[in-house]
């Protein structure tokens, strides 16, 4: 009985919704999972957003890529692509597709054919093609492939067959695998498309998403909750659970409290105070993975005084970097000696990017001609795997300035409102993050730091330098990883001179589950995964390099 007591409790809210919009019986709960989850999704399709809230309720649970991660040793591995070869000269990759894939029906869609290459190219001309129909209907633009310069990148996508089309690249690129392999990288429906085009209602593909992913969509209700049912005619084995929701609670103490009553099965970004309150209870456990991420501090570069170096510079060395790893991560977190984690192959062990020094930092402030310095800082209104606490970051940031004479007006707004208000622009400075893509090491570097990613509004710093693209290039024009890795760490060193950002930490991704559940995942690279599958288990791999 007490076991019969905790499963319907621990499903309550799922059955509840579940039974309010389907009509079902009063005995009836089905196996399910709820999610407690930080806040609303910007949009039911990543490629529009670089958001990890977007990611996490959209790219594992609805839709799938050509490519994947093996989640244990982050190999690319096959997803809806069985093998790939590669040219001699590199600048052809040619994949073959998954056959028998079906798409996500709903009361709009019945698709009436399998995935093939028309969805590959539908997909990504979308994003690399200004006339395609689609292109415009994105109001953000597709920021994660237009700061790694993706349209300048992609020479031609070509079908050969209704199971094989071809990538050709204008030039090298060793991170190219890697970038198909990301969250943002998703195929869309292209027979979906074009019924939406018939009914002039173009916008709705990214609103009531069609994928072949584990779960399918079934409706959102802002600040509420968002609702899948399990795809009885997923491609790989099927997920334990028939209903996934995702209950979107912004408190990490109201999730906490939830996973404690049995109202949520799993809770997202907890903060690091809370772990001995989930070690007290026998029924709760934590997961965790090395963070592949950075929290950082970042300057409007082109916005004065913060253009001049030697002001980034001064409020770098007057903030007490080791008291917020204590403050904030509590053992959570590594010291953040530059951009890469030390999960990186490309990683090297430097000196830390910027002593804490407060007399440095008057005098530099008293070099630059800069009195009476006011800073706003902007601090997400969310918890981050990267920062579970920006406002509490924030508040430490403004007693070490206090103690250089600066002033810090702490700024934040709602999830939504804030990602708006910053594609603005004029944010004096905002504490962020970035939470990787993929394993390769440029993911640190292009997507956030690049010439290309200012224009995208995913380089918060606004910093653009054709000197730091250039070394960034070549790193991506040759696959050997021991001239790469002298690359990024000149990359590192251009970086840390110029400083359009503060790094301080790379935090453990956390999530708090109860332990019988055993089909949720954390992904190495951002993002959750609750189909309980695990993509090890894909070995029909095929990489060929053709000479």
């Amino acid at each position: 009985m007490r076991v019969l007591i905790k499963r319907l409790s621990a499903y309550s809210t799922a059955a509840c919704i579940f039974c309010l919009l389907t009509g079902c019986g009063p005995q009836y709960v089905p196996p399910g999972l709820v999610y407690c989850s930080e806040g609303n999704p910007e949009s039911f399709n990543p490629q529009l957003v670089t958001s990890g809230t977007t990611i996490d309720a959209t790219s594992q649970q609805i839709y799938n890529g050509l490519v994947d991660y093996n989640a244990t040793s982050g190999q690319i591995i096959p997803s809806l692509a069985t093998q790939w070869q590669i040219s001699e000269d590199e600048l052809t990759y040619t994949f073959q597709l998954r056959k028998g894939v079906k798409f996500h029906d709903s009361v709009r869609f019945t698709p009436s054919r399998a995935f093939n290459a028309d969805d590959v190219l539908f997909s990504f001309n979308r994003i690399i093609d200004t006339s395609h129909p689609y292109h415009a209907v994105s109001k953000t633009g597709y920021p994660f492939f237009q700061s790694i310069g993706f349209d300048k990148l992609i020479n031609k996508i070509e079908k050969i067959s209704d199971y094989e089309v071809a990538f050709h690249l204008n030039n090298k690129d060793a991170s190219f695998l890697s970038n198909l392999a990301a969250g943002f990288a998703i195929i869309l429906s292209e027979e979906y498309g074009q019924l939406l085009i018939k009914q002039s209602s173009e916008e709705t593909i990214d609103r009531l998403p069609i994928g072949t992913g584990p779960f399918k969509f079934v409706q959102y209700v802002k600040n509420e909750y968002i609702r899948y049912h399990r795809n009885e005619k997923y491609w790989r084995s099927l997920p334990q659970a028939e209903l996934l929701v995702f209950d979107i609670t912004p408190k990490s103490t109201s999730r906490l409290a939830k996973l404690i009553t049995g109202d949520c099965t799993v809770s997202a970004l907890p903060k690091a105070g809370e772990l001995p309150v989930v070690l007290e209870h026998e029924e709760l456990k934590i997961d965790s993975q090395p963070g592949f991420n950075v929290a950082f501090w970042a300057f409007n570069t082109q916005k004065p005084p913060f253009d001049d170096v030697r002001v980034r510079r001064a409020l770098a060395h007057a903030v007490d970097r080791d008291n917020i790893l204590r403050a904030v991560y509590q053992k959570t977190a590594v010291a953040a000696t530059g951009m890469l984690p030390p999960m990186s192959w490309a990683y090297s062990e430097n000196k830390s990017i910027i002593e804490f020094n407060p007399q440095k930092a008057k005098q530099l402030l008293e070099q630059a001609g800069v009195e009476n310095l006011t800073v706003d800082i902007w601090a997400m209104p969310v918890a981050r795997i990267y920062n579970p606490n920006a406002h509490k970051t924030a508040e430490l940031i403004q007693a070490d300035l206090a103690n250089i004479g600066v002033k810090v007006n702490i700024i934040s707004y709602d999830w939504s409102v804030f990602n708006q208000k910053l594609s603005q622009r004029s944010y004096d400075s905002v504490l962020i993050g970035w939470n990787a893509d993929n394993s390769d090491p440029d993911n640190f570097f292009t997507p956030i730091l690049s010439c290309s990613s200012v224009a995208s509004n995913s380089n918060r710093s606004r910093w653009c330098s054709p000197e730091f693209d250039s070394i960034l290039a070549k790193a991506r024009a040759t696959t050997s990883r021991a001239e790469r890795k002298i690359l990024y760490q000149q990359a590192e060193a251009m970086f840390a001179d110029k400083l359009p950002m503060l790094p301080f930490a790379h935090a453990t991704r956390l999530a708090f589950k109860h332990k019988d559940v055993k089909q949720s995942r954390l992904t190495p690279f951002g993002g959750i995964s609750f189909s309980g599958n695990d993509n090890d288990d894909i070995s029909d791999v095929n990489i060929e390099v053709k000479h």
